[in-house]
């Protein structure tokens, strides 16, 4: 799965300042009776926060904050798994937050090339379980999806974005009905990864 996209959209400064999620648009039609769907792109997620800010990712607070008080139907990551099953607690961690997981083995190919492409799988998980839901919500930035988008809206579906702006497909923003930029509150949705600062040597600032 791409971490960055086709025409990424620049970060834009909230005019409210960091700590207030900012959306496309304040929807009118999200209200506590609506049924919704989530589906993580975790690749996706994990790449953009990886490059960008060199952190993990809160899953647990993105569904919470995209979810919005409503009847949330189902939870599904898409995740990636390697022969050392070094994933295997990030998976339990999904499982506890009340996410499902849908694994797919790290594919190798000779010269070194690997492949973890989930595009195909969410799109068909998302088509097929649209009847149950009212409302879409694609946590990724990946340009790919504006089909599955479009194709949604078509049946009649609200379909919603949670995503890091600055890796973000503009045509992706512009498809769906909400757009919700996971970097306008990153202590929300952003978790320190300690093995990344332990191995960074300290510096010492003249």
């Amino acid at each position: 799965m791409k971490s960055s996209t086709d025409n990424p959209v620049p970060a834009r400064p909230s005019p409210t300042g960091e700590g207030e999620v900012q959306s496309k648009n304040a929807h009118p039609l999200k209200h506590p009776d609506q049924r919704v769907g989530v589906f993580i792109d975790v690749q996706n997620m994990y790449y953009s926060a990886k490059n960008l800010f060199g952190m993990k990712v809160n899953f647990g607070n993105i569904v919470k904050e995209a979810t919005a008080g409503r009847k949330l139907i189902r939870a599904i990551a898409y995740v990636v798994s390697t022969e050392s099953k070094e994933e295997q607690p990030f998976f339990d961690a999904l499982y506890n937050l009340g996410i499902e997981t849908r694994e797919k083995p790290l594919q190798i190919f000779y010269g070194g090339e690997k492949k973890a492409d989930w595009d195909v799988g969410l799109t068909v998980d998302a088509i097929r379980l649209a009847p149950m839901v009212d409302a879409v919500i694609v946590v990724s930035g990946d340009g790919d999806y504006v089909p599955l988008v479009e194709y949604l809206k078509n049946q009649g579906k609200q379909v919603e974005v949670a995503a890091f702006g600055e890796t973000t497909s503009s045509k992706l923003i512009e498809a769906v009905d909400d757009f919700m930029d996971l970097s306008a509150d990153k202590a929300k949705f952003l978790i320190q990864d300690y093995r990344r600062a332990v191995a960074r040597p300290a510096t010492n600032k003249r």
